[in-house]
């Protein structure tokens, strides 16, 4: 707990303000950090005193010259987790110091304890990122994961489901971001973690399929009261470690090709849209080619807002600024050059998988 490098801090800090030379002994008594370098390394006779006691102990100019490696002043117990682990020593006469005694030794705990904490929280994100990276391979391997999950007192149990959180602006630190999204997730089982500089992997376990919507509108929520631009995607439900990574791109890709201004994007809305980005480049090309044509190219825009609302007349005409009637003399000539007609269904479908397919081609 106390490490030399925490040592070298205490007495710079302390002897900055106070004036004075302070010493830290370790629990064997040996001086690791001192405002006299050349002390460093040597037995103090008074602090092996401390550490047998567990007593303050004042050192005057008399009894100095008894205890070998001391000079006057006052040595104190360091406590930590109800254990002595080392000493702190303050150079000068004991009727000096001794009114700010107790505060020495009351900050340098409390900077230990501080950075303890600082430790433990980074060893646990460090265990968290070692998890994300094992689940995120192909071929993952259990054990290590099962190591770390013990370690952080954590389960992973199925139905699981990946998320994704494409950070775009990020007003706050990335551990306070991560705290923030750990306590709203509350109850939920998860492992959270950055996997770049601008984007968080989530992996949650024990999913409620009827709940889960609600659980990403809540993180979303938090996002947004936090300031944070993002944009954020998440799969569908499935049971074996071993399809996080699959689920890990299928969120990635749910991110590449919906519009950049949804924010929520859920696998499952773009599922069949999904297909065709996952579909060999040459076929794609070849099935985009056989139906899109210059008509088509010319009122794709025309027959995307007439998908978007259920294939609705009226309201597409609504959405576009344009009258009813311009509307079907549209729909009516991407009939006549490709032999779909939007207004049917099976035509319809057909029509969006070819403009999926012609934008599939157009990114690759």
């Amino acid at each position: 707990m106390l490490t030399n490098e925490i040592a070298a801090n205490i007495v710079l800090e302390t002897s900055l303000r106070l004036n004075r030379n302070i010493n830290i002994m370790n629990e064997h008594g040996v001086i690791i950090a001192s405002g006299d370098a050349s002390r460093i390394g040597h037995i103090h006779e008074g602090a092996l005193k401390v550490l047998k006691t567990g007593e303050i102990l004042s050192i005057s100019v008399e009894n100095a010259e008894v205890l070998k490696g001391s000079q006057p002043g006052i040595n104190l117990p360091i406590v930590f987790q109800e254990r002595i682990v080392g000493v702190i020593g303050i150079t000068g006469s004991p009727a000096e110091i001794q009114d700010f005694g107790g505060l020495v030794k009351m900050t340098t705990e409390l900077m230990i304890k501080q950075n303890f904490i600082i430790t433990q929280m980074e060893w646990k994100q460090r265990t968290k990122e070692m998890i994300i990276e094992e689940l995120l391979k192909t071929e993952p391997s259990y054990n290590h994961i099962k190591l770390g999950l013990t370690l952080l007192k954590k389960q992973l149990d199925p139905p699981y489901v990946s998320c994704i959180i494409q950070i775009i602006e990020q007003p706050i630190p990335n551990n306070t971001l991560i705290k923030n999204l750990e306590f709203i997730l509350g109850e939920q089982p998860a492992i959270i973690s950055f996997i770049n500089i601008k984007r968080i992997f989530i992996a949650l376990s024990e999913c409620d399929p009827f709940e889960i919507e609600n659980v990403f509108n809540r993180i979303a929520k938090e996002l947004k009261r936090l300031k944070v631009t993002f944009r954020l995607s998440f799969s569908t439900l499935f049971n074996t470690l071993n399809k996080f990574s699959e689920s890990y791109f299928d969120c990635e890709l749910a991110l590449n090709i919906t519009d950049h201004k949804v924010e929520i994007i859920p696998y499952s809305k773009l599922e069949a849209k999904a297909l065709i980005y996952k579909t060999e480049h040459v076929e794609a090309e070849k099935f985009a080619k056989r139906i899109i044509n210059k008509t088509l190219e010319k009122y794709s825009e025309t027959l995307e807002t007439f998908f978007d609302h259920n294939l609705n007349i009226q309201r597409t005409a609504d959405a576009l600024f344009i009258h009813r009637n311009t509307l079907i003399y549209r729909l009516n000539k991407i009939q006549e050059e490709t032999g779909y007609d939007p207004k049917l269904f099976r035509d319809a479908l057909t029509l969006q998988i070819a403009i999926w397919a012609a934008k599939r081609v157009k990114n690759d």
